[in-house]
């Protein structure tokens, strides 16, 4: 038995293990993302001074690399203050608070110009800024964070050959890339059909208010 076959019955449940904390990751982040990203939005739709204020902080947070932002949390803070998992997902929290601030201002918008089902885009939006998340959380293996990424890395080291450790990382690949892809296919299909159906809702809006004239 091969080096690698010999060890795929640890590294699975493992792998697993690890993918959900990439999960759990992407969960907290985008829940503390969407309170700050909807309060961002509403100002930014409110316009005025805090409508510039709102969009100055959009700007600085979309600019913020998450890795700077992760290291500054783990130094700053207190030691113990917040756990490695906390930390991670708070250094995405700005991302995932503009890309909410963003999709949601458009919704607004939208909403405002009667297009109803056109501002309800913002669910796939988001949905799609989750999965982004998750890949972007393995930057917690940086800092000693039990994910995905870092198993497989812990795994590679213990393979004796270059060809077992492409092995492993090519598993560990398409570990992450099925339920993603899967998620990412279905959020197109939604997208499509909510983008068809609000190109509708504004055509028959259109027409409502510039009917055509009696002959």
């Amino acid at each position: 038995m091969s080096p690698l076959a010999a060890r795929l019955s640890d590294f699975l449940p493992a792998f697993l293990s690890g993918m959900t904390v990439n999960f759990e990751i992407g969960a907290i982040a985008l829940a503390l993302g969407l309170a700050l990203g909807i309060l961002l939005a509403l100002a930014r739709f409110q316009g005025g001074m805090t409508g510039g204020a709102a969009g100055w902080m959009v700007g600085l947070m979309r600019a913020a690399p998450t890795f700077v932002v992760m290291f500054f949390l783990l130094n700053a803070l207190p030691r113990g203050s917040l756990s490695a998992v906390m930390i991670v997902a708070a250094s995405l929290v700005p991302y995932a608070a503009a890309y909410v601030a963003d999709s949601g201002l458009d919704a607004l918008r939208e909403f405002r110009a009667g297009s109803h089902l056109a501002c309800l885009l913002i669910l796939p939006n988001i949905a799609r800024a989750f999965f982004v998340l998750v890949m972007s959380s393995s930057a917690g293996a940086a800092i000693g964070v039990h994910e995905g990424i870092a198993v497989i890395l812990r795994q590679a080291e213990r393979m004796p050959s270059l060809g077992d450790k492409f092995a492993l990382f090519a598993i560990g690949v398409v570990c992450f890339s099925i339920p993603l892809q899967a998620g990412f296919a279905i959020i197109r299909v939604i997208q499509h059909r909510l983008a068809r159906n609000g190109r509708r809702d504004r055509e028959e809006l259109l027409a409502d208010e510039n009917p055509m004239p009696a002959e």
